[in-house]
């Protein structure tokens, strides 16, 4: 298989199920935000850390790229004309969703209540999480605007929504397991 088809030549891309649409469609700008995302959670996984959250981010790797792939099938398209789903493969659902809960009540446990905003920042790996955060962060306001014009499985914001969660606890654990202090954000007020 080659990866250049050439068939995007002109501006136009193929969703699943055979329509073209401009590569700037907000179709196409939500699930290349989510492939966006998957390639900051990768960088965050490339990191010195445990092996269990890895194993935790490469779960959420697999479930973003099925994520971008419902995304990637219009709603008039997700069934054949015999009745079979189109895109025969598991979906991100409220099981999904449960894991990411779950991880987040997990990684909680062991670090200490918030008591103001944090400041992004304080090791590389930290940041790498905060940008993924923001990215899902856009991902998702990208998805709510594509589900206004388009209804879209409910269970894919539910997902972003918990997930930019996730990868926020995700960076108060890191600090905590590097040993780095985290940097409350305290307005300063005006002479």
């Amino acid at each position: 298989m080659k990866i250049y088809t050439k068939t995007g030549d002109n501006g136009t891309t193929g969703l699943y199920g055979g329509n073209r649409v401009k590569k700037y469609n907000l179709r196409i700008d939500s699930y290349g935000t989510v492939d966006e995302l998957n390639a900051y959670i990768g960088l965050i996984k490339d990191q010195e850390i445990s092996t269990s959250i890895k194993d935790s981010l490469l779960k959420i790797q697999n479930e973003l790229f099925t994520l971008g792939a419902m995304l990637a099938t219009p709603t008039e398209k997700e069934t054949l004309k015999s009745g079979a789903e189109r895109l025969n493969i598991p979906k991100i659902d409220s099981s999904s969703i449960l894991f990411l809960e779950n991880e987040i009540d997990a990684m909680e446990e062991g670090l200490a209540p918030m008591t103001h905003f944090i400041l992004p920042g304080g090791h590389q790996s930290v940041s790498f999480c905060h940008i993924a955060r923001c990215v899902c962060r856009r991902s998702e306001r990208l998805c709510v605007a594509l589900n206004d014009e388009e209804t879209i499985n409910n269970d894919i914001l539910k997902y972003l929504n918990r997930l930019s969660d996730y990868l926020f606890v995700l960076a108060r654990k890191l600090s905590k397991d590097l040993s780095v202090a985290e940097i409350k954000w305290i307005p300063k007020k005006n002479n």
